[in-house]
């Protein structure tokens, strides 16, 4: 057999691949999949977003290579919104760097800122990018559970200490992608104080910055005092305007860190089509309303999966933020673990959900939940899954028969 190449062998088998295939072998045989999986926004981006890159893209002159760190435009949009929502002051030129979706410029910062053995402190479980842009950049992680945020903040003196060489980067996500944790500004100055006595640069990522639903606006990491010295915050256009596809991110903060990222981005791309760009900047600039009724579908569609859920016998606690349930294993399920309960509730029930051990070890025992189904689909969704939990008894000694036989 040919071996892997080096960095394939690095990363693990995609562990969304067994609920995948299960999800696709049933809408080949025509069932009605109610997919919670993946959070890929299901709302169409505001009309004046796509209105102004049709316009751009009429331009003769559209189509050249456009910028790899972006337009001008769009990083005095991006440096504006800072200054608006956080009272940060940014400057556009050297503390902006637009990115192919909050992804591209985390994965391009893992290889600006990674020796070959450099240790990276990373919350778990966590979205997939945080460790494996840096392993694929020759880093090592070093995993600190993550159940709470405090958790995490107590970990991370403790990983300091029993690591060598010491770490170099420590990464936070709040809200977070898988948990949907939230955290006040007091929890990031403890973030600052902690990097500055450990010598760390800290990596945060806000991409679900706009999506909150109880009057908690989440804070910035760049808003404590000092915070650029060491820190740059990854952000999105994605979740916030409905522009997943689209593909338009930023990195923002340390001067340096910046630089080191636009250089990379220099050899690699030519940044996105400039219409995109265009558009992105008049998202950020233009009427925010598209924003508050985008976020009060998701508040709609989280209030219905709780009460729903919670009518069908599983209690899932209601998130304070992002576009995510985390949802602990029903007691019936427990023993299941969350890749098996994930496999049998698509295969049974027709509702797909993330398996929380694929955000890490600590996930197990929990699964994410997308808001990515109006309200009528959750609570149907809701009534396949009470006849789900009726029948666990049985469902799991067919699947355990069928593990046996194998």
């Amino acid at each position: 057999m040919t071996p892997e190449f080096h960095r394939i062998r690095r990363l693990p088998p995609y562990v969304f691949e067994e609920v995948n295939r299960i999800k696709a072998r049933l809408r080949g045989q025509g069932v009605d999949i109610i997919d919670f999986g993946m959070g890929n926004p299901d709302m169409p981006t505001p009309k004046h977003i796509v209105d102004k890159l049709v316009e751009t893209a009429r331009d003769p002159k559209a189509g050249r290579y456009s910028a790899s760190k972006g337009i001008t435009g769009l990083r005095k949009a991006m440096a504006n919104y800072y200054g608006r929502r956080f009272g940060v002051k940014l400057d556009p030129d050297r503390e902006v760097i637009a990115t192919l979706g909050s992804k591209e410029g985390f994965a391009n910062l893992a290889q600006a800122l990674t020796a070959p053995g450099d240790v990276i402190i990373c919350p778990n479980p966590a979205y997939p990018i945080h460790a494996y842009g840096f392993i694929m950049a020759g880093g090592v992680i070093r995993h600190v559970p993550a159940g709470s945020p405090e958790e995490y903040l107590s970990g991370i003196s403790r990983a300091v200490k029993h690591s060598a060489p010491p770490p170099s980067v420590l990464i936070v996500s709040y809200p977070s992608n898988p948990t949907a944790q939230w955290v006040d500004l007091d929890f990031y100055k403890e973030v600052v104080a902690l990097a500055r006595k450990h010598d760390l640069l800290v990596l945060s990522d806000i991409a679900y910055s706009e999506i909150y639903f109880d009057d908690n606006p989440p804070p910035s990491l760049l808003q404590v005092e000092g915070a650029k010295d060491i820190a740059v915050e990854v952000n999105s256009l994605s979740k916030t305007y409905a522009m997943a596809g689209w593909r338009v991110g930023m990195v923002v903060g340390n001067e340096r860190m910046c630089a080191a990222l636009a250089r990379v981005k220099s050899y690699l791309d030519y940044g996105a089509y400039t219409p995109i760009q265009v558009a992105a900047a008049a998202a950020l600039n233009g009427p925010q309303d598209c924003v508050d009724e985008i976020r009060a579908i998701y508040k709609g569609r989280r209030d219905t999966l709780v009460e729903s859920m919670k009518r069908a016998g599983w209690d899932i606690p209601a998130p304070p933020a992002s576009m995510f349930a985390w949802a602990p294993l029903p007691k019936q399920y427990e023993s299941a673990g969350s890749m098996l309960f994930s496999k049998l509730l698509v295969e049974e029930a027709g509702v797909a959900v993330a398996p929380g051990v694929a955000f890490g070890e600590y996930g197990e025992g929990y699964v994410r939940i997308g808001l990515v189904e109006n309200e009528h689909r959750i609570r149907q969704a809701a009534r396949n899954v009470k006849k789900f939990l009726s029948n666990a008894d049985e469902i799991l000694g067919r699947a355990h028969n069928a593990l046996g036989s194998q």
